[in-house]
């Protein structure tokens, strides 16, 4: 048993998915997975394994950051051995053509975070994604007829920024969007030699300024959840 998972040997599968809210853990563990039984609930930090369409999957919440996803998503890489790991999770558009409800696949992520730093300190390493899970995501997407995004994305430390328009450098340089924790699970997924992969919906416009309810991040989003496991059990 890890320190923040309450799980025995055996209890989570090789392929995890990782929404930061517990609660999203929760519903798409009881609307996807067949059989889902709940493995921890340490700090409320929901995890569960089922399976889908007869493949063991896992559902593990991981909280807001790259602290928290770093420790979450290093405990099952290290301890629980996981290969492959797909964070569901929301974003911000930074890009007028991306709108909300949108799914962006995140084949890099950008960082304003020191956690990098923990990895080279004297150098500056690109966190990119799994090209095995990129791939099937992709090809899952078009056996779906979904439209997906793929490309850069922006993983920064603070969510309230002083500067308003922080964002405009980054779209600048080609993101699409901005989220809290993809580069530090690349980085994990690197240095543990597994793949990962950032699955994002738009969930709110830091340029038209639109925005999703608290609800329906938590409950609706069906698409992005149903590629992330058309992914892991292709």
């Amino acid at each position: 048993m890890s320190v923040h998972i309450g799980a025995s040997k055996g209890d989570i599968a090789e392929s995890v998915l990782l929404p930061g809210d517990p609660l999203r853990a929760k519903f798409i563990a009881e609307t996807f997975l067949d059989a889902p039984r709940q493995y921890n609930e340490i700090r409320n930090m929901f995890g569960y394994t089922g399976t889908y369409r007869g493949v063991p999957v896992s559902v593990q919440g991981t909280g807001m950051g790259m602290p928290s996803i770093g420790i979450y998503s290093w405990e099952l890489m290290t301890q629980y051995d996981v290969q492959n790991l797909v964070r569901v999770g929301t974003a911000g558009s930074i890009r007028a053509d991306i709108p909300l409800r949108e799914v962006v696949l995140a084949s890099g992520a950008c960082t304003d975070s020191a956690y990098v730093n923990n990895f080279l300190p004297d150098g500056h390493y690109a966190p990119i994604a799994s090209w095995e899970l990129l791939r099937k995501s992709a090809e899952a997407a078009d056996r779906m007829g979904l439209k997906v995004h793929v490309g850069n994305v922006f993983s920064t430390d603070v969510f309230y920024h002083t500067d308003s328009y922080y964002y405009e450098k980054w779209a600048a340089m080609g993101c699409m969007v901005t989220e809290m924790e993809a580069a530090a699970l690349y980085m994990n997924a690197a240095c543990n030699h597994r793949n990962a992969l950032a699955m994002l919906t738009v969930s709110d416009s830091l340029v038209t300024g639109e925005a999703t309810t608290a609800e329906e991040r938590q409950n609706t989003f069906l698409d992005m959840m149903k590629l992330a496991l058309e992914t892991v059990t292709a």
